[in-house]
Parts: structure tokens; sequence; C-alpha cells
């Protein structure tokens, strides 16, 4: 497989602000690199849970948002199959949030990311272990 260039990954970029629930969320894909992936995200009222906190699936679509880039960056269709998410903080209603994805391992088949998340001051929100699944698919775009 060939290394994307810079043209692949301004597509990348560009198909992630096109995703509905990317717009929804607020969700930018600020930095991507194969293997490497920043979003960020404001909380926004419409994100509170039952409790008045943000709500869970928000952090996580910030999470999946920067893993799906990372892992799909390289070039080829990456899928995930497991995702493992542990929440340290709460974070404030208008916070802006920035998760960064990391390829730890990349075998010929599977590949393994740490996601964390922080508010703009650095304090840790979550953190999640994640696995992917690297297909021989070139993306057609």
């Amino acid at each position: 497989m060939t290394k994307p260039d810079e043209t692949f990954l301004k597509t990348m970029q560009e198909r992630a602000a096109a995703q509905q629930i990317a717009r929804w969320f607020g969700i930018e894909l600020a930095e991507v690199r194969p293997g490497y992936a920043r979003t960020v995200m404001t909380c926004r009222p419409e994100m509170a849970n039952m409790l008045g906190m943000i709500h869970g699936t928000a952090v996580f679509a910030l999470i999946d948002e920067a893993f799906q880039a990372s892992c799909n960056a390289h070039g080829a269709v990456a899928v995930a199959l497991s995702m493992s998410l542990t929440f340290h903080h709460a974070p404030a209603m208008d916070a802006r949030l920035s998760a960064e994805s990391r390829e730890i391992h990349a075998g010929r088949r599977t590949a393994t990311y740490q996601i964390t998340v922080t508010d703009e001051a650095g304090h840790p929100i979550a953190s999640c272990q994640a696995l992917a699944y690297r297909k021989d698919k070139p993306h057609g775009w």
C-alpha cells in the first residue's frame, strides 16, 4: 500500500466534515496523518444527560471520530473491532474538548490505538483503547 498524499488527507477532512452526525455534534477533524488524528468539539446544552452533565455519547462520538480518522488515514478501509472507554471527569458545559488518537501497534490485519480526551486546560476527560481491523480494500476517494 502506498503512503497517502496530502490530497487524500484533505479529502478525508472534507468527508469527515460532511458527516451529518459530526456536524450535529460540532466535531472537527483538526489534524490527520497515518496513525494519528486530533478532533475537537465544544460541549453544548443540548448534549446534556438527565443529570445535566455532558452525555457520554457526545464524548464517545468525539473519540470515535478521532479513531476512525487515524486508522483510515493509511489509505485502506479500517473498521472498529472493539473499543474500551473510561471516563475520568465530566467536562464543563461549554468546554472545548480535544481527542487525540495515536496508533500504538499496526499489524497486517489489526492495529491498536490509544485515544485521550482533554479539555482546553489539559485536564483528562476520558481515555479509550481501540482495536481496528484493516482491510485490503483502498478507499475509493
